[in-house]
């Protein structure tokens, strides 16, 4: 007679439900090894995301665009520069450049008071500034605010580190009158005071006050000194290769674009060796469950032999013993599977909590946890259920 799903579904469990202990120990077997393939990947995979994210905090993605100098002086960047370099790709996420800022010289003199020698500027730099610049170089607010769309057009400034060091503002107190700076002879209100910049050390002795605002009050030509690009880490060579054209069409030889960081080069040797060693030990330990499942099968079979010649004697065909024992197999595998997928998730998760690191769990593992361990199931259930379909009704009952 034929058998329904749901039948085969509940001769398959049987041996399950009658021997729990032993199928738990077997199950345990096939969970060991997925928890252990999605802990070998899910752990590194943190860790190298945490080691990439202190990568990308040395600017592996940032390009530095300067004139060249030209005779006596560097020959400027068009005005429109810094738009030209947003259309090299949408700045989103989905286009090649991310984020794009300039910075220009207004060639300026910062005093803390009109009371010191107008020629006296300490080697401070007055900069005018983008108000989307510090997204662009990484760079962070210590105290106060930075410029925004609105206060760039007023005689508002922000210090860099070193800056507020030698003008004698270590940080901004709320409820207290602002502090006031001299920049070429007029009062600007300081708002805001950066954290020490990495990538861009000039910013740290560097006073930054609008682009507006600089071109209204202190006769900035409007010509950006430096741009700063950010692009996608994989487009980043094409990005580096337009940039002279895009930023000056008409002289892109006297165009200077830094080359990418040293540290994109070991971020991406981290990434490969890391992926190498992530199919390795996945492989290792799916085949560890696979035996384990496999070995469990067929000692499932030895110890119900007389099972197995009675249901044959009770008229059972060839076809359904292999099925029984196929589907016990595969049942097996898929609780295994089941748990370790949640037992390795788990101890992902708390590892890298515990270590401060973002928690990166390749997707491929869980579903692959469960999909891996079925497959496992049929390999490792094939050769038992053939061995178990073969025995005679006489030979098996005649087993002591």
């Amino acid at each position: 007679m034929r058998l329904s799903p749901l039948d085969v579904l509940q001769l398959g469990l049987l041996g399950l439900r009658t021997r729990k202990v032993r199928a738990a120990l077997s199950a345990l077997g096939i969970s060991i090894g997925i928890a252990t393939m999605i802990i070998v990947t899910g752990i590194p995979a943190s860790s190298r995301q945490a080691l990439a994210d202190q990568l990308s905090a040395l600017g592996t993605n940032m390009l530095r665009v300067q004139p060249t100098t030209q005779g006596d002086k560097p020959t400027p960047l068009p005005p429109e520069s810094v738009d030209m370099v947003a259309r090299i790709g949408p700045v989103t996420r989905i286009g090649p450049v991310t984020r794009v800022s300039a910075v220009a010289n207004t060639h300026a003199v910062v005093r803390r008071s009109d009371l010191i020698d107008p020629n006296d500027g300490s080697g401070l730099t007055v900069l005018a500034s983008r108000p989307d610049l510090l997204p662009a170089v990484n760079a962070r607010i210590a105290s106060g605010r930075f410029l925004t769309a609105t206060t760039e057009r007023f005689p508002t400034a922000v210090l860099g580190a070193q800056a507020a060091t030698q003008l004698g503002y270590d940080r901004l107190r709320p409820g207290t009158p602002a502090p006031q700076v001299s920049i070429g002879n007029r009062w600007f209100t300081v708002i805001g005071i950066l954290e020490p910049t990495p990538l861009t050390p000039d910013l740290d002795q560097s006073v930054l006050v609008g682009w507006d605002a600089a071109g209204d009050l202190l006769g900035f030509d409007g010509h950006p000194t430096v741009i700063y690009v950010q692009s996608r880490e994989q487009s980043l060579e094409d990005v580096r290769a337009v940039l002279p054209a895009t930023v000056n069409p008409q002289l892109p030889g006297l165009v200077q674009v830094s080359r990418p960081s040293d540290a994109l080069v070991a971020k991406r040797a981290t990434e490969s060796t890391f992926g190498a060693l992530f199919l390795g030990l996945a492989a290792v330990s799916l085949l560890v469950g696979g035996i384990g499942v496999a070995n469990t099968m067929v000692i499932s079979v030895l110890e119900r032999r007389r099972e197995i010649g009675l249901r044959r004697a009770l008229g059972a065909s060839r076809g359904q013993i292999r099925i029984q024992f196929l589907t016990e197999s595969i049942a097996l595998a898929a609780l295994g599977g089941a748990a370790g997928t949640v037992i390795g998730v788990a101890a992902t998760v708390g590892y890298a909590m515990l270590q401060a690191w973002p928690t990166v769990i390749p997707v491929w593992t869980m579903g692959g946890g469960i999909a891996g361990a079925v497959l496992v199931g049929i390999v490792a259930g094939v050769y038992p259920a053939i061995r178990a379909s073969r025995l005679t009704p006489t030979d098996a009952l005649a087993t002591t």
